[in-house]
């Protein structure tokens, strides 16, 4: 009875958990570059099944039963989102795999918004305010009045003269990369590779979440949820009678 009650809380943090990411993936739909999560999930095994010959006896019955459910980390999914024609001059979006490389403090970040625009003090910075930064590492600063466009190659020009060129990079490997909010990414874990991709200018790179398939699996996570709360209860009403009518015949 109490192995029954331990698999359905394990049910129960499961299904919170995939409920948690399922909802950060909605609230991200309309996010420019976002790229979703999926919640990863395995079977714990037994002391004989993840150790084989680590213990001297097996129990015929118990070994054959499930540890339950627990979560892995989360997987992200870096696929092609698609692309929205924005005809806006500073929109880039890249094509494939890459990253644009942005300051965040005194530390730099990845990002695949490349939802750009100049700000007051003439800067080149992100959507959320990040500096974007150019091939050397440094900030991109465009003349004042000038008329400033990102041309081919990711190449910024100001009334027709380059000041710089996007800092666009690839990583040794995706899913090392550690979402800190605010669509960027922290690449301590990575190392950074020449860029293989395209870019392509007067385009955003739409979020990879459907929102239609996601509900669908968001109220299929909590109807989870709330059966192993169920059995939860019901195990213990069991539980309770035989402690409480079967021990007193």
């Amino acid at each position: 009875m109490i192995y029954g009650l331990w698999l359905s809380a394990a049910g129960l943090q499961a299904n919170e958990h995939r409920q948690a990411v399922l909802a950060n993936n909605l609230a991200n739909a309309e996010t420019t570059g976002f790229k979703q999560d999926l919640a990863v999930f395995r079977q714990r095994l037994t002391e004989s099944q993840s150790a084989p010959g680590g213990m001297e006896l097996a129990h015929p019955v118990l070994d054959g039963l499930t540890g339950g459910t627990h979560v892995r980390p989360t997987y992200t999914d870096f696929s092609q989102g698609t692309l929205d024609k924005t005809s806006n001059p500073l929109d880039v979006a890249i094509v494939g795999r890459g990253f644009f490389a942005v300051q965040d403090g005194e530390d730099v970040r990845y990002t695949r918004d490349g939802s750009f625009h100049v700000d007051a003090q003439g800067r080149l910075v992100t959507a959320r305010g990040h500096l974007v930064l150019d091939e050397g590492g440094a900030a991109i600063s465009v003349p004042s009045g000038a008329k400033v466009c990102i041309g081919e190659g990711g190449r910024v020009l100001a009334d027709d003269e380059e000041i710089g060129r996007l800092g666009v990079v690839d990583v040794s490997d995706p899913q090392r990369l550690v979402k800190l909010g605010e669509n960027l990414f922290d690449g301590q874990f990575v190392t950074e590779e020449p860029f293989a991709g395209q870019l392509e200018v007067g385009a955003v790179e739409q979020s990879t979440v459907e929102p239609v398939t996601l509900l669908a699996q968001f109220i299929e996570a909590a109807r989870a949820y709330q059966l192993n709360g169920q059995m939860i209860t019901l195990q213990d009403g069991m539980l309770g009678r035989a402690v409480n009518d079967i021990a007193r015949l």
